[in-house]
């Protein structure tokens, strides 16, 4: 057969039947139990068609719980009560065979982790395959080939090579642009993003949400944004609706509710965004700056000199760390900050003896760690402790706190029993934790308590150094604020030096007093808070820079187009 070109036009909206001026998306006293436990209560806000709004507050504070009851997808148990609108019609009450051509069609999801979201076992091509069958076009070539346009048009580069690869053959953002693809790909009307960027960089979020911007406005989708961080929603929404334990605390244009908020919540929220308050802990800090002046002359806690480590990776040598070398004065606090793939989690592996350099020398206190054994390095582990990234995976759920913040007590045998209930009891108390927890497992506790205990843990051995691996990447803002503010009270009160590892900028400058700048493996730059900060040189430090959200500094928006029409074409033999 001879081969031909074949066009197919796919519209982006279907011919509108009610007037433009209703809104697309309108709730109107929403509420959601789960058994007799009501946790959203009287909810209405509004969507108009083309726009954005933003659902902020805490875990637990309905955001996402909202937007399933308006996606029909509440966990099992779940009911909700009152009325959604959507283009014109009540949904709420249609019953699932009717609503269900809705959903996925005129109402695309985005979900917070796509890590979870996608099948490991099967490749991005066949479950977007999935997702094309909601197009009406039965040719599978024209198919694939709207899945493969879609791709590209989400910034995917190579869009048939993401079409054949497994999920774990891709990164974070690359998968996060997948889903949103996915999402795309029917042209709906409205688009429900649930923390779209939360596990990601600092300038892969930045990629991601601007991305969402130019696709709402290129397709002009309504999008309905929850997020806990109040710089991206105002960034990023016309609108804001602040959730607290399931009711609005306030509602209203973006400017008004950013710039003037009128509940006490919502000045909480503004106040706990690293980015818009980076001098918050400067009293608490202003120790660890005496001490970094003070200690020019002086050995430092941390020495990190010319440290290389390469890896064999499918009969290839990766150098993960190059030429690395970086010293950390007693009682400051050093940042590692770049994006994923930097080397930075190498170089604090390397640092506790977790791994061996290939080349250079590495000292705390002035001992050398590098070249030594792991039994030769137990003694140095008592004064140098991890805090990990994640509390909900660090922690052993069959364990009552009791015994995690013990355990590093009973493994070094220190003390008697009774002195190490006492350790135990001082430990918790140093992370503002009452002894009533004591008694408590992990899923009893919430996320910031579950990061408190593991900071309690690391604390019991009373050491010299922590290192902190992205230690709140995991948490909402205001828990956040509670740990750092934790952490630099510790500092300031017990002369800790810390290694904090993140793609934060914005926390790294309210907590760090050095840092170093890691790209490819090698420190582009380094140097005070204020060095950096104000001062950048690297092009790649600016970058990362330019990357955090910075309230109502929005970008400027992108033109729609004068077409709604997308030609692809495919050629069929």
């Amino acid at each position: 057969m001879a081969t031909q070109d074949r066009l197919t036009t796919l519209p982006f909206r279907k011919d509108l039947t009610v007037p433009v001026s209703t809104p697309l998306l309108r709730t109107e006293d929403l509420s959601v139990s789960y058994g007799s436990q009501r946790v959203v209560t009287g909810v209405g806000f509004e969507l108009a068609r083309g726009r954005s709004l933003a659902l902020i507050g805490e875990s637990g504070s309905g955001k996402s719980t909202i937007a399933r009851a308006v996606l029909r997808l509440l966990a099992g148990g779940g009911r909700a009560t009152g009325r959604v609108e959507f283009d014109g019609e009540e949904v709420l009450g249609l019953s699932e065979r009717r609503f269900r051509p809705l959903r996925g069609r005129a109402m695309g999801f985005v979900p917070q982790d796509p890590g979870n979201s996608l099948n490991p076992v099967r490749t991005i091509g066949a479950q977007a395959m999935e997702a094309a069958a909601l197009l009406d076009e039965p040719n599978k070539a024209i198919r694939k080939a709207l899945v493969l346009e879609t791709f590209s048009q989400v910034g995917l580069d190579n869009p048939q090579r993401v079409y054949d690869s497994y999920p774990h053959q891709l990164s974070g953002g690359m998968l996060q642009r997948v889903l949103i693809g996915l999402a795309v790909l029917p042209r709906p009307k409205l688009l429900v993003a649930d923390e779209p960027t939360s596990a990601l960089d600092v300038t892969i979020q930045k990629r991601i949400l601007d991305l969402l911007s130019r696709l709402q406005s290129d397709l002009d989708i309504s999008l309905l944004l929850i997020t806990h961080d109040l710089a991206i929603a105002a960034e990023r929404a016309d609108s804001l609706v602040v959730l607290k334990d399931g009711l609005i605390q306030e509602a209203g244009s973006t400017a008004s509710v950013f710039a003037s908020p009128k509940s006490a919540y919502a000045r909480k929220l503004h106040a706990d965004v690293p980015a818009l308050n980076p001098d918050r802990y400067a009293a608490l800090r202003d120790p660890g700056f005496h001490r970094l002046n003070a200690g020019a002359e002086k050995e430092p806690k941390i020495a990190v000199n010319a440290v290389t480590k390469t890896f064999a990776l499918d009969g290839k040598r990766l150098t993960a760390v190059n030429g690395v070398s970086f010293s950390v004065p007693a009682g400051t606090t050093h940042a590692l900050v770049g994006e994923s793939g930097s080397g930075k989690t190498t170089t604090i592996r390397l640092l506790l003896g977790l791994e061996e350099p290939d080349a250079g020398q590495i000292s705390v206190a002035g001992e050398r760690l590098d070249g030594r054994s792991h039994t030769s390095l137990r003694t140095t582990w008592r004064h140098l402790q991890l805090v990990y990234q994640n509390p909900f995976t660090s922690l052993d759920p069959t364990w009552k706190v009791e015994q995690l913040v013990r355990e590093p007590l009973d493994r070094f045998r220190i003390g008697t029993r009774e002195e190490r209930d006492e350790r135990v009891r001082e430990a918790l108390a140093n992370v503002g934790l009452g002894e009533h927890l004591l008694a408590r497992k992990p899923d009893a506790l919430s996320g910031g308590q579950r990061q408190r205990v593991a900071i309690a843990r690391a604390l019991v051995l009373k050491p010299d150094v922590i290192v902190l691996d992205e230690p709140t990447s995991a948490l909402d803002v205001s828990v956040q604020a509670d740990i750092i503010e934790v952490l630099l009270s510790l500092q300031a009160r017990l002369g800790l030096t810390y290694v904090f590892v993140s793609h934060d900028l914005a926390l790294v400058r309210q907590l760090a007093h050095t840092v170093s700048v890691m790209q490819h493996g090698r420190i582009v730059e380094h140097g005070t808070v204020a060095d950096i900060f104000d001062h950048p040189k690297a092009p790649y430090t600016r970058s990362l820079l330019d990357s955090i959200p910075a309230g109502l500094a929005r970008p400027a928006p992108v033109a729609r187009p004068q077409t709604r029409q997308i030609l692809i074409a495919e050629k069929i033999a």
